[in-house]
């Protein structure tokens, strides 16, 4: 069963439909007790880093996430700052980030070259897989997905950066480590491109 995590941040129920429609079970998470028995973990996100990791704390949902995640080596996909918060820190908040992935999440305004450019970063945008990671299965090529966000992780690994993207820099647009996933892009507002990444993580 796929479980989307509900800590009130993130389009859950839009998870919920796209994977009804993809003929897979899936449920809300909205308690620890929720969680018992996931064999696939969606964990999204919008706004804020700091905002994020408080409302995770406030859940009660982080210490069983871990178990799962580090312990039990349950998948699990971040979604926008679902993923970002996977990370050590970010330069958008002062709080320590879950710490699944090894980077640290930077802002566009950081770097000379896309300093100056509109932020957010909205919009569809071209991506292009690096590794020969199984959530990008028959997306080799020619793959668009829905873009809002003003930061982007950075990987200390770079056997860790999944895809890549351009916003006047190329900055990894994807996160794989062993079982930990993550998506800086919004699949379920991706239509097919999206269904199919979705379809990929939940037949993993």
């Amino acid at each position: 069963m796929i479980h989307v995590v509900d800590y009130g941040l993130g389009n859950v129920q839009a998870f919920l439909t796209m994977f009804k429609r993809l003929g897979f079970d899936a449920t809300r998470a909205k308690t620890a007790s929720d969680l018992i028995g996931a064999s696939k973990i969606i964990l999204p996100g919008v706004g804020a880093f700091d905002y994020a990791i408080e409302l995770l704390d406030q859940s009660g949902m982080r210490p069983v996430l871990e178990t799962l995640v580090l312990k039990d080596k349950v998948p699990v996909l971040g979604i926008c700052v679902g993923m970002q918060i996977m990370g050590t820190s970010s330069e958008e908040g002062r709080l320590a980030g879950l710490g699944w992935v090894p980077g640290k999440v930077h802002s566009f305004r950081s770097n000379e070259r896309s300093a100056n450019l509109p932020l957010p970063h909205m919009g569809w945008n071209d991506v292009q897989p690096k590794l020969s990671s199984p959530i990008f299965a028959g997306l080799e090529s020619g793959a668009r997905f829905y873009f809002l966000h003003s930061y982007f992780f950075g990987c200390d690994e770079p056997s860790h950066v999944a895809a890549v993207a351009s916003y006047g820099i190329d900055f990894s647009c994807a996160v794989s480590a062993d079982n930990v996933h993550g998506v800086q892009f919004h699949p379920e507002k991706s239509h097919h491109f999206g269904a199919q990444l979705l379809k990929n993580f939940a037949e993993l």
